[in-house]
């Protein structure tokens, strides 16, 4: 667990909770920084958490134990086979081969690595790596593979299901 202030002498709190989102400790940010658009931004950037000051102590300690009672979350780096996703700072890599993938492409992996093998549906992908105002019915998720794919080489490493899904 990690409790962060945003406003850190040497380098501003932000910076230091987008580094260290997406796997690890739990971060609950505890700053003056208390606006409803403050809060929003520290939680996008990753916060699990977020206390503005003053706050009561004892609230502190309960958010902290909320916390502590989550599952363990995912770890930073997935692996499968000689593809690596670091979540944390936002890399992809095959074999020594750095990919370079737009958000979305790194979503793809991301998500079917974390399925540990599962099926994911196009619709999951859709949720996961694309907003809300995506169009449910464009072929935006096979374009997008079709890229991806090209990008990770040979020999492939996305299974498609058809009309179920794709895994890694």
């Amino acid at each position: 667990m990690i409790v962060l202030d945003r406003d850190l002498p040497a380098v501003h709190g932000d910076r230091v909770c987008r580094t260290l989102a997406g796997g690890g400790p739990r971060i609950l940010m505890l700053t003056a920084a208390a606006s409803v658009d403050d809060r929003v931004d520290g939680l996008e950037l990753g916060a699990d958490d977020y206390l503005g000051k003053p706050f009561a102590f004892a609230e502190l300690v309960a958010r902290v134990r909320a916390l502590s009672r989550r599952a363990p979350s995912a770890p930073p780096v997935l692996r499968r086979g000689n593809l690596a996703v670091d979540r944390a700072r936002h890399r992809a890599t095959r074999g020594s081969r750095p990919l370079s993938l737009t958000r979305k492409e790194f979503g793809i992996p991301e998500t079917l690595l974390a399925a540990d093998g599962a099926l994911v549906s196009a619709e999951e992908l859709l949720e996961h790596v694309w907003d809300a105002h995506v169009d449910p019915f464009s072929n935006i998720v096979s374009v997008t593979l079709t890229r991806l794919r090209r990008k990770l080489g040979d020999p492939p490493l996305i299974e498609t299901v058809v009309g179920k899904g794709y895994r890694m």
